[in-house]
Parts: C-alpha cells; structure tokens; sequence
C-alpha cells in the first residue's frame, strides 16, 4: 500500500506543477494584460486547488505510515540533526501545507476581486508564494541522497 501511495503521490506533483505553471502565466498574463477573467481561468485555478487537496490527503497518508517519518518520530532530536529526517519529518509537509493553504487563498481571494485585474493580481501574488514553496519542498531526482525520489 506504501509503494502505491507513493508512485501515486509523485505522479500527481507533475499534475499540479504543471498546472502551478499554467495558472502562474496565466494569472500574470491577465493582470498585466488587463485581460478578462474567463470561465477557463476559474477552472485552471478550481483544478489546481482540487489537485493539490487531492494530493495533500495522499501525502498525509503516507506521513503516517511512512518508515521514515516512524523513525524520525522516535527521537525528534536526533531526527532535527539529520538533514533526510528533518526534511520527511517536517520540511516537505511544512512547506506543502502552506503551499496549499497559498493556493486555497489565491483562488478565493482571486474570486472576490471587485474586477479582473484584481482577480488576475491576487492569483498571481498567491500563486507565486506557492510555487516557491512548493517547489523549493519537491524531492526532485537531484536532491541529497535520501531526499532525492525518481522522476517517476
């Protein structure tokens, strides 16, 4: 069950980065475009958002069944001195949490914009702040041994 969570988990990073992606240009290409907000824009940013729920729910499951994070949990101060403990334990899940509460923000502030270059504005402000997080917390192929997952 660990093993399909976690194929599961890593496959849909690459769902929401690139929807990430798209909704950041997007976001940015209507504020300063003066664009309007279309009923595509609404759905990029509604399939991020579930997307990245989605995804959170999966990674809470694997936090808690994870062996790692077991091991970590056993001596939290020795787990603080281990820099792949440390990242499991409560780097990655920091960082995604707020991650996501960025992206719950940025689609419903951007929805309460009084038009569409606020819209467009707040989105892209709150998208931002997300994709930094998000991707400064990814276990991309080219991290520390132990961090570091397969591009699938």
């Amino acid at each position: 069950m660990f093993t399909g969570l976690l194929h599961l988990h890593n496959l849909l990073r690459y769902a929401i980065v690139i929807l990430l992606v798209i909704a950041l240009i997007k976001s940015f290409a209507g504020w300063f475009g003066k664009k309007e907000y279309t009923a595509a824009d609404n759905k990029i940013s509604l399939f991020l958002l579930i997307s990245a729920h989605l995804q959170l729910l999966i990674g809470l499951g694997l936090y808690f069944i994870s062996p790692v994070v077991k091991e970590a949990m056993t001596d939290m101060g020795a787990a603080m001195k281990d820099a792949v403990l440390r990242f499991w334990a409560t780097e990655h899940l920091s960082a995604m949490i707020l991650g996501i509460i960025l992206i719950t923000l940025g689609r419903i502030m951007g929805k309460k914009g009084k038009n569409d270059t606020a819209k467009f504005r707040r989105q892209a402000i709150y998208f931002l702040l997300a994709t930094v997080l998000i991707f400064s917390a990814i276990p991309w192929p080219w991290a520390e041994m132990g961090i570091a997952r397969p591009w699938f």
